[in-house]
């Protein structure tokens, strides 16, 4: 396995993927789809993966936080599922080295441009749903939540409060 990227890629996420090629779908950029003379590459299941993120981080902070009031709950799901927050999950599971990018694309830094990083997180998640469904996305996003992305996000809410009241 250890000379396999995709598989340890699948064990950092905690899912094994029953089509693989939902997976290298998911890692392929635009750039490398056209140099390859392919049609299939990450966007569509980027769109997916983020309505499907949306609706899970919205669903665990709703029954992580049940007296927590609406406006907060928006604040802490819209930090979550932001450009940054992505970029450092992707970061941890090191999604950068397995993208497929075009030669342009990986020479002007490509696999550490944070909305690249950010984008190619959504597109696992939407091949993870395509693969597996909702459930198995859930296993996926309520491991990383309970992992911390959270706490942070909720000491923005304490500075934000008290920026507030200053």
């Amino acid at each position: 396995m250890q000379d396999d990227p995709m598989a340890e890629l699948q064990c950092r996420l905690g899912y094994t993927f029953v089509d693989g090629t939902l997976l290298t779908m998911a890692l392929t950029h635009r750039s490398w789809a056209n140099e390859q003379g392919l049609e299939k590459h990450y966007e569509r299941a980027e769109f997916l993966g983020d309505a499907v993120l949306d609706l899970l981080v919205a669903h665990w902070l709703y029954t992580q936080h049940p007296g927590m009031a609406e406006g907060d709950l928006s604040k802490l799901k819209s930090h979550l599922v932001s450009e940054p927050v992505l970029a450092e999950w992707a970061r941890d599971l090191d999604l950068g080295q397995t993208l497929r990018l075009g030669i342009g694309e990986d020479r002007s830094g490509g696999r550490e441009k944070p909305s690249l990083l950010a984008d190619v997180v959504e597109a696992v998640l939407g091949a993870i749903y395509l693969d597996g469904g909702l459930q198995a996305v859930r296993q996926v996003t309520d491991r990383w939540l309970a992992a911390g992305p959270v706490a942070a996000a909720e000491d923005l809410l304490v500075a934000d409060a008290k920026t507030t009241l200053q």
